[in-house]
């Protein structure tokens, strides 16, 4: 059962990496395009890039995604295949899509190819890696702990910001903008950001036991 549900997976995982990579990629050369039209250079428009959990948590998929397919006997491969990584990279790319739903979205009014790569990094990739995790996720039971866990990779994402915030004097989001809010503001926001995580894991991580409890007999 567990090879055919891999052979299964497989085309499907091949379009989860090629539609992620295909977002980060199309991101990317808009921000390295956006930074030298403002008359900056290819290296500043990579910083900015790379300062996004949106765009973050879509490599992590896209990660996820592709080395257990190119480099499955690897260590590196391996790592990125197991339960708990990938339980982590659906739970992050679905908070982006949250996230930007809820509180972003409205912000900006992007056009052209830059709302293409906005839909594709906030929807498209979110809904394709929740879809994945639906149909695909192994049938395991994961610790009720996992959820917290998972908090390892927004917390290291929150002291990486407001770090590298405090270098460049500029935040990403508004909500975590300590120039604008301060930082008793900017945490109580994350705090609850951390929470919605939280409730977000715990719905991901019940999904395999879902399933196994409800799946077919073979």
């Amino acid at each position: 059962m567990k090879a055919m549900d891999e052979v299964a997976s497989r085309p499907a995982l091949i379009l989860l990496a090629i539609c992620a990579w295909a977002a980060l990629l199309l991101q990317f050369w808009l921000s390295a395009r956006l930074a030298l039209a403002n008359g900056g250079t290819v290296l500043e428009g990579t910083i900015t890039f790379f300062g996004y959990f949106t765009v973050l948590s879509n490599l992590f998929v896209a990660l996820s995604a592709l080395l257990p397919l190119v480099a499955g006997n690897t260590r590196l491969g391996h790592f990125f295949a197991r339960p708990m990584v990938l339980g982590c990279a659906t739970t992050s790319i679905v908070m982006v899509g949250i996230g930007y739903h809820f509180l972003l979205r409205n912000v900006w009014d992007p056009q052209g190819l830059q709302l293409l790569a906005d839909n594709l990094l906030h929807y498209v990739v979110p809904i394709s890696t929740l879809m994945y995790w639906l149909v695909f996720t192994p049938r395991i039971k994961f610790d009720v702990l996992a959820p917290l866990v998972w908090c390892a990779y927004p917390l290291g994402y929150l002291i990486y910001v407001l770090a590298r915030g405090e270098l460049l004097a500029a935040y990403p989001y508004h909500f975590i903008d300590v120039t604008s809010i301060g930082y008793p503001q900017a945490l109580l926001n994350s705090l609850g950001l951390f929470f919605a995580f939280l409730v977000v894991g715990a719905a991901v991580s019940a999904i395999p036991t879902l399933r196994s409890r409800y799946r077919r007999p073979a």
